[in-house]
């Protein structure tokens, strides 16, 4: 299949994750964790707002109230938009300084469903994955992880992918979207510096699962079976993100991380940083599941 693949906006990010359309305002937002902050960009005017935080921000999710719950290093945090006014909801491994929030998104059980990772190199399995609903109850999923990564959900909810980056595999839960208790557990593929260690991910509406190979410069389409249909090679060699956005969920947005200045390079990168539109994958994403208040 051939792909078209253009920069969307002229800005760049330190670290660009967690892309999420915003149905009910028309908006894409994202993060850029070490910028400490969450983008808002008005689908048709382009115009971004900026909501700044007082450390790494590594993921979000929407919620039914129309204010969005943050992680926030080690804290998960109810943000309001309008006013720019947080409040703590829960901690999570606040006895660890050594870990920090990472990848996260709302299951359709209405939970916010988030992980941790090793801040350290080399990594060490210290981090975890974690549900918090929203009395703000912290449940443990998963130990012993090393960076956690890839959460997304099939069409129909009753299943769940899940990735530690650092040894690279993609697991797959069955899932009860009414209660979000996880049943039996799969391997649904194991990935390698080459192939592409997995980072965040999105499911298309036919059941795909995309990955960001955030180690080797690609995006990984996978079907519900594990099966990889293909790679595209993206333009810098570091994305951590595909979304599904746009008012019917057919363009595909992929963030990326700026990499340092090579004094050695013939010509900068100017790119790396960026955001990416992928045309001509003839898919349409999900709407996002919402967390419930």
């Amino acid at each position: 299949m051939s792909h078209t693949i253009t920069r969307f906006l002229d800005t760049t990010y330190q670290l660009g994750e967690c892309p999420t359309w915003d149905d009910r305002h028309d908006r894409l937002l994202w993060v850029d964790i070490q910028g400490r902050s969450i983008q808002s960009m008005d689908w048709e005017s382009r115009n971004i707002t900026t909501w700044y935080f007082d450390n790494e921000v590594g993921s979000f999710g929407l919620t039914d109230d129309d204010r969005l719950v943050v992680g926030v290093w080690d804290k998960i945090l109810l943000f309001d938009p309008s006013t720019e006014k947080s409040e703590v909801l829960a901690e999570v491994q606040a006895d660890q300084p050594g870990t920090r929030l990472n990848d996260g998104k709302i299951g359709p059980d209405g939970a916010f469903w988030i992980g941790t990772m090793d801040t350290a190199s080399p990594r060490e399995p210290i981090a975890g994955l974690y549900r918090i609903d929203g009395r703000g109850e912290v449940e443990e999923i998963r130990d012993e992880l090393q960076c956690s990564n890839g959460l997304a959900w099939s069409a129909d909810g009753t299943y769940m992918y899940h990735a530690d980056s650092t040894p690279g595999w993609i697991e797959c839960y069955a899932f009860d979207p009414a209660t979000g208790a996880l049943g039996s557990k799969m391997l649904f593929a194991q990935q390698t510096n080459e192939t592409g260690r997995p980072d965040g991910a999105t499911v298309d509406a036919d059941g795909n699962y995309w990955s960001a190979g955030v180690s080797a410069g690609l995006l990984n389409c996978f079907a519900h079976d594990g099966n990889l249909l293909e790679a595209i090679r993206m333009p810098v060699p570091k994305p951590t993100m595909p979304c599904f956005c746009g008012p019917d969920l057919d363009q595909l947005i992929v963030t990326t991380i700026k990499q340092p200045t090579d004094p050695t390079a013939i010509e900068p990168d100017t790119l790396s940083g960026g955001l990416f539109l992928v045309e001509g994958h003839g898919k349409k994403g999900l709407k996002a599941e919402r967390f419930k208040t």
